[in-house]
């Protein structure tokens, strides 16, 4: 049982932790470029139509349209990259936390699922960020340009692009592994855990599926 002073300190701590730790990691997405063109845009919006979350996907996107113009590869580098910026700002975020003091006692106090669940969470989201660098890298291999990407057969193209939709769906598992973790957590501190660390996870989650969404677009529609 977890005493009512440590219980006390921890929601105090996670309270201030969280509104200082998000107010400076939190990732933000970047402000519409005024180079940006209504076709540009609009091939943002259309493509997002494709994910869950197409709000999230537009709003995500969209200040790099400009970037992306009408091409389906760049979008899904783009979407990747973006769920990799907020995956390991993400990570920090739990690493911090679970060396923190307020954690640390409630651990030496007999309570270990709290510290078990985001030590487990860390590495799930860790072991997500290695995957969507792994899909980033093939990716970009793709289109390098080059003799090596003007002799590539649809065979291959596929191949690869089938790596890519994998590591994403791993990262897409990972995640959804971290916030498992905390299901069956006592409601004295799982409360306040799960919203300090589930919505956390979840802004990854969504961006991750929107990335996976547009990577499956472009394996189905594009060419080598």
């Amino acid at each position: 049982m977890v005493s009512e002073n440590h219980t006390t300190t921890f929601l105090l701590f996670i309270t201030t932790f969280l509104f200082i730790f998000r107010s400076i990691s939190a990732v933000k997405f970047p402000p519409r470029p005024n180079t940006a063109t209504t076709n540009d845009l609009d091939f943002i919006r259309t493509s997002c139509n494709a994910t869950l979350y197409p709000d999230v996907c537009f709003t995500s996107l969209a200040g790099y349209a400009s970037a992306v113009q009408d091409s389906p590869a760049r979008l899904a580098k783009l979407a990747i990259g973006v769920s990799l910026s907020q995956a390991k700002s993400t990570a920090t975020f739990l690493s911090k936390l679970s060396r923190s003091a307020a954690v640390t006692a409630v651990a030496s106090d007999g309570h270990q699922t709290a510290s078990a669940a985001i030590r487990d969470c860390v590495s799930n989201v860790e072991d997500a960020v290695d995957e969507m660098r792994g899909s980033l890298r093939q990716l970009r291999d793709m289109n390098g340009g080059g003799v090596a990407a003007a002799r590539r057969s649809v065979e291959t193209f596929r191949f690869q692009m089938s790596n890519v939709q994998t590591w994403m769906s791993a990262a897409l598992t990972d995640e959804d592994t971290c916030t498992d973790g905390f299901e069956d957590m006592e409601e004295v501190l799982g409360g306040v855990i799960k919203r300090s660390v589930c919505d956390r996870v979840d802004e990854v989650k969504r961006l991750t599926s929107n990335a996976l969404a547009l990577v499956n677009t472009y394996a189905n529609n594009g060419t080598p």
